[in-house]
């Protein structure tokens, strides 16, 4: 094995490690949301956040070099596959569970509001063109989050 190829394949295995190691943790974030625990999930992020940005650099050089990838040994190759593969799943995974937790939590809102303005009583109009006003309330409620 020539010495850049050696390089490579050095630069390969060091994206299946990171990918591995990036899709454990949003493993355990998914699993975090999915048990209705955010706060545990919210103190991985620093770390999550700094291995996406290294492995957004990483996978832009591999596919900028796509020698790096035809020259690797065939196992490597499948081991990055499926890394790669475990990695785009646990995505998915926790995208869905991000979208239930967005869900419940604007469900939450929305039932706090509409609890806040029944409680609040309308006020009484007098006079023939007295119109009720309705009380401001504290809790601005927007469908898009």
């Amino acid at each position: 094995m020539s010495a850049p190829a050696a390089t490579g394949d050095a630069t390969l295995e060091a994206i299946v490690q990171l990918t591995e190691k990036l899709t454990g943790l949003l493993a355990e974030q998914a699993r975090a949301f999915e048990n209705h625990r955010p706060q545990d999930a919210a103190a991985g992020l620093p770390e999550v956040s700094r291995l996406t940005n290294v492995y957004r650099t990483a996978s832009a050089h591999v596919r900028g070099q796509p020698k790096l990838v035809d020259a690797a040994p065939p196992e490597l190759r499948q081991r990055l596959l499926r890394a790669t593969e475990a990695f785009e799943a646990v995505l998915e995974r926790q995208g869905r569970a991000l979208a239930a937790t967005k869900t419940v939590t604007e469900g939450l809102v929305k039932a706090i509001a509409e609890e806040i303005a029944t409680k609040r009583g309308v006020g009484q109009a007098y006079g023939p063109n007295a119109t009720r006003r309705v009380p401001a309330t504290a809790i601005t409620l927007n469908r898009h989050a």
